[in-house]
């Protein structure tokens, strides 16, 4: 008994850990962005882009109301809250092996033994009654084996959950950029609608002056040319609107109005969304939850490799129970009925066929693949910030451009028609004119929805929100046990062990 409780004091102690050091990869990326993207120095005092709630950054009442709609019915949504419960109840299990398992039980035994079988030579018949506390097969974890598959669990854990808010960073930017798709149909349909009409007028005049003899029959095709191509323009839209207003459906997960008149489109592009600064580079470490969840699958691999290293040594198990017993069953709790027994085990590998060497060839292999996709997550990361944020700037020039382009254009087409009117040049200079203002004004409503989309881009690549997704957006149920993991400022720390733990 002496020598258990030394053995039961070291565990609880503390054990030895097989597991490599973990050291955090340097970021494979530069420290500061590159010089295209046109950024200025961030305040000190600006609020990160993660603490930036998403119902503060769009200001829009019917975005805002759409986001959260998806956030409660999305079912990507809800197959990741899922996983994260499944990971917590993978972490509970794993962790149970830490502790000895108490069981009670009763058993009765009564037996009849033939006279051969007898040491007296004549048969009797015997029973036996047993009540007692058990303790089943307990492994002393002296080289930490459990312990680290117990932190694996855990570091999986975290890894879904941190996976679980990079998805609602994505449905909320897939929301968004839905519904700017949308507004960007109905605005290209009206376009395209207004440039049908005025030629459906044309085309009028045009039959007209041909039926008197005052144009030919050349300029007439040309018009009826016009009026069928923006026609088909529109047609072509519609059919384009009505695939993004489906794919909407499904990210909001219910039914919902998407015609033009439901859209609100009283807000201006300047006001649908706030401006954002980057920071640093370094602060993606701490605000994306994708890379959060690929360090935390990393830790996981460095877990488990300490395992597999702890396999190679023998394991202590402990077996026991205690109770009383008795061949009468109203002598189970008399004088003298006690019964206890104890059985200690220790088992070393010898031959296992190289198992146990592969295994932690396999958990090494698995850690080198962890590392690399950390790293590339984090290069993902920094190219999708840069990308946005060139895009905001250029974007933004282009739309300068357009418009004054399309300014030009229309001017143009107004003397193009004054031109022919007067006889002073062809219908074919009219021709160009009016196809030319067409293009230019479709393409300059598709350029500044393009521009909106970067800013929406710039906020997610940031990890906008991350860090403020409430626990009201957990669906109540089983699923409402699923912790909000609070990130600390280097993911993946004891801190955040020791919140789940």
């Amino acid at each position: 008994m002496t020598v258990t409780a030394a053995l039961v004091t070291t565990l609880l102690t503390g054990c030895i850990s097989m597991a490599p050091t973990y050291e955090r990869p340097a970021a494979p990326v530069a420290g500061v962005w590159t010089p295209d993207v046109g950024t200025s120095a961030a305040t000190p005092a600006a609020q990160p882009a993660s603490m930036l709630d998403w119902r503060e950054y769009f200001a829009d009442p019917q975005l805002r109301s759409l986001i959260e709609t998806a956030l409660a019915n999305n079912r990507d949504l809800r197959v990741a809250l899922a996983r994260v419960e499944q990971s917590r109840a993978v972490y509970g299990i794993q962790r149970a092996d830490l502790f000895p398992s108490l069981g009670v039980g009763a058993s009765g035994t009564r037996q009849r033994l033939p006279a051969d079988l007898s040491l007296i030579g004549n048969p009797y018949i015997s029973s036996q009654y047993q009540v007692g506390l058990g303790l089943s097969t307990w492994e002393l974890d002296f080289w930490g084996r459990i312990r680290n598959l117990k932190d694996a669990a855990l570091d999986n854990y975290l890894a879904s959950d941190a996976s679980r808010r990079a998805l609602e960073l994505s449905l909320i930017s897939q929301v968004a950029q839905t519904w700017l798709s949308l507004r960007e149909f109905d605005e290209r349909i009206a376009l395209a609608q207004q440039t049908v009409d005025s030629r459906a007028e044309s085309l009028r005049i045009f039959t007209r002056r041909e039926q008197v003899g005052s144009t030919s029959k050349l300029d007439l095709t040309e018009v009826t040319t016009l009026w069928q191509q923006a026609r088909a323009l529109v047609t072509q839209l519609q059919q384009q609107r009505a695939t993004q207003a489906h794919a909407l459906q499904v990210l909001v997960g219910v039914p919902i109005d998407t015609s033009p008149q439901a859209l609100d489109h009283t807000v201006d592009d300047a006001g649908l969304m706030r401006d954002l600064e980057p920071g640093l580079p370094s602060s993606l470490l701490e605000d994306r939850p994708d890379i959060i969840a690929a360090e935390y699958q990393l830790r996981a691999a460095h877990a488990n490799i300490g395992a597999a290293r702890a396999a190679f040594f023998p394991q202590i198990t402990l077996t026991g129970s205690v109770g009383t017993a008795s061949n009468a069953l109203d002598g189970l709790f008399k004088a003298g009925s006690a019964a206890w027994a104890f059985t200690p085990s220790i088992s070393l590998p010898i031959f296992q066929g190289g198992r146990l060497a592969n295994n932690l060839d396999l958990a090494e292999a698995r850690r080198v693949e962890s590392i690399a996709h950390y790293e590339q997550t984090i290069q993902s990361a920094f190219r999708d910030v840069a990308d946005a944020l060139s895009a905001r700037r250029w974007l933004a020039d282009q739309v300068t451009i357009l418009q004054a382009t399309q300014d030009a254009q229309a001017e143009r087409a107004r003397l193009a028609k004054l031109r022919y009117d007067h006889g002073a040049a062809a219908f074919l200079e009219v021709l160009d004119a009016q196809r030319d203002l067409l293009a230019i004004e479709q393409q300059t409503v598709q350029t500044r929805r393009a521009l909106l989309a970067a800013r929406v881009s710039l906020y997610t690549a940031l990890g906008g929100g991350s860090r403020l997704m409430p626990a009201a957006d957990t669906p109540a149920g089983p699923l409402a046990r699923t912790p909000r993991v609070v990130e600390p400022s280097a993911p993946g720390t004891a801190n955040a062990a020791q919140a789940v733990q």
